[in-house]
């Protein structure tokens, strides 16, 4: 099996060199790159081409926001896929980094395990909705007031009755097998169901998804 690699975008050194201890020692996950500026992040990136980039919000020179909106921006990085590291107490950063196309979030100060799950889960195509807090930070995001018109994103007249209910789903933290069981489909159909919709609406991951289904209206609160 080919190890997930990861570019580590965090300026505080010792904080990196935990990561990479951590992560070093998994053999399914293998760090390529490490970066102390979001400059540096970029630069790495574009030269690595990672499955992941851990990318801490508060970079100097550029900071994690704007390097993760360049990144996902960049048609030659569609695979690459960008883990936000955040607290609670910086929500327009969360806000922010949401905008920008992150694929997840994860706390400062959690459990090690947990950042070497949410890179599997980001590398695997998933995106870090499922756990209370990522649900929480996307029930605030979706909270906010809305633009006197709503969002009007290119694709979404294409999808069929199914994809739009699949959207929906998406939309509040299911799973594919959730989205199978809750509506009586097997798990690969599910599964093609939400490709579908991701190339359809031009989206990178069920972030985006996530966003898009209720900037346009389709999922109400």
């Amino acid at each position: 099996m080919t190890a997930t690699t990861v570019v580590l975008a965090e300026d505080q050194p010792m904080v990196r060199a935990g990561f990479r201890a951590l992560l070093d020692s998994r053999s399914d996950i293998e760090v390529v790159g490490e970066a102390a500026t979001g400059v540096e992040a970029l630069e790495q990136v574009r030269s690595l081409l990672p499955d992941v980039v851990v990318m801490d919000i508060r970079m100097p020179e550029m900071d994690g926001l704007e390097a993760t909106r360049r990144i996902t921006a960049d048609k030659a990085l569609s695979e690459t896929r960008v883990l936000v590291l955040t607290t609670f107490e910086l929500d327009e950063y969360v806000f922010g980094a949401l905008d920008a196309g992150a694929s997840g979030f994860l706390l400062k100060g959690g459990e090690p395990a947990d950042l070497v799950n949410a890179i599997r889960i980001v590398a695997g195509g998933e995106s870090l909705l499922a756990p209370s807090v990522t649900r929480r930070l996307i029930d605030t995001f979706v909270s906010r007031p809305r633009p006197a018109a709503e969002g009007k994103h290119d694709g979404l007249d294409e999808l069929t009755a199914r994809e739009r209910e699949v959207l929906g789903l998406v939309a509040t933290g299911l799973t594919n097998a959730e989205i199978a069981q809750a509506l009586q489909l097997s798990p690969l159909t599910a599964k093609t169901h939400v490709s579908r919709i991701l190339l359809k609406l031009g989206a990178r991951d069920r972030v985006q998804l996530v966003v898009i289904a209720y900037e346009s209206g389709i999922v109400e609160r």
